[in-house]
């Protein structure tokens, strides 16, 4: 299982409306509108790197409001 944070940047006053909508789709275990310099963090979980890409470009991005996204990926050292 690959888990990665995905930090947001959507267009002004979007956050909430783009958290909500990324909440729902599957692969994502959380999403919140948070301050600073990203306006949603996601956390998603995906069997491969290859899935988790897929996820994140074909799912998370086509997701209306958001201008820019940095994938985290989790590692355990």
């Amino acid at each position: 299982m690959v888990q990665a944070y995905i930090l947001i940047q959507t267009e002004v006053g979007r956050a909430a409306s783009v958290a909500s909508a990324i909440a729902g789709l599957e692969g994502v275990a959380s999403a919140e509108d948070v301050t600073g310099p990203y306006d949603v963090i996601a956390r998603v979980e995906a069997g491969t790197v290859d899935e988790l890409g897929k996820l994140v470009i074909a799912k998370i991005q086509d997701v209306e409001g958001i201008t820019r996204t940095l994938t985290c990926t989790v590692v355990h050292v």
